[in-house]
């Protein structure tokens, strides 16, 4: 009995508003944060990258795996540039990505360019392109080509428009609908 009377005289107090959010949300009061936290780091990551505010990209004339030339500024459409290094494993994780976003548009509407960076001898390189069966051109970036495109790290990709200013960038593992996503109603 002297139980039931001391908790009717000292209630147990109320959470705090922020904790009973917390009780009642559950799992997704955490996946929010951890989520912010995920967007927080990669806002961080991207703050040295060339801004996509219809700045024109930097030339990217550079030699392919095959020998021959490839010159951006002539392209004139929409295109994907994505900054790989050919022991990056998660560029070797989202190579598959890069080849269903070229299967799934038309050279016509959309270029895809691979470049290499960060790489000792052109076989590394022939080596990645073999290992992921890359169906696009694989240009042969130096360290200028990082500088001039401000590559934080790998992967990184820039999505340009037919006019070569840029529209959308990123670093890190982007999946199959994300490049879809950034690089559809691109003109």
């Amino acid at each position: 009995m002297t139980d039931e009377k001391t908790s009717k005289d000292n209630p147990t107090p109320k959470p705090s508003l922020l904790r009973r959010v917390r009780l009642r949300l559950g799992i997704f009061y955490d996946i929010g944060w951890v989520l912010l936290a995920f967007l927080a780091i990669q806002l961080f990551q991207m703050r040295n990258m060339l801004a996509a505010d219809e700045l024109t990209a930097p030339p990217l004339d550079l030699a392919t795996l095959s020998g021959e030339f490839h010159s951006q500024a002539a392209n004139n459409r929409p295109t994907l540039v994505y900054f790989f290094a050919p022991w990056c494993g998660i560029c070797g994780a989202s190579a598959h990505n890069i080849n269903s976003l070229r299967e799934g548009n038309s050279a016509e509407d959309l270029s895809v360019v691979m470049v290499a960076l960060d790489w000792q001898q052109a076989e590394e390189v022939r080596e990645f392109a073999s290992r992921h069966a890359l169906q696009v051109p694989v240009l042969m970036g130096e360290r200028e080509t990082a500088d001039n495109w401000r590559v934080p790290g790998y992967p990184t990709y820039y999505v340009l428009d037919s006019a070569n200013r840029i529209v959308h960038k990123d670093f890190g593992y982007t999946t199959r609908l994300g490049l879809w996503w950034r690089t559809r109603g691109v003109d």
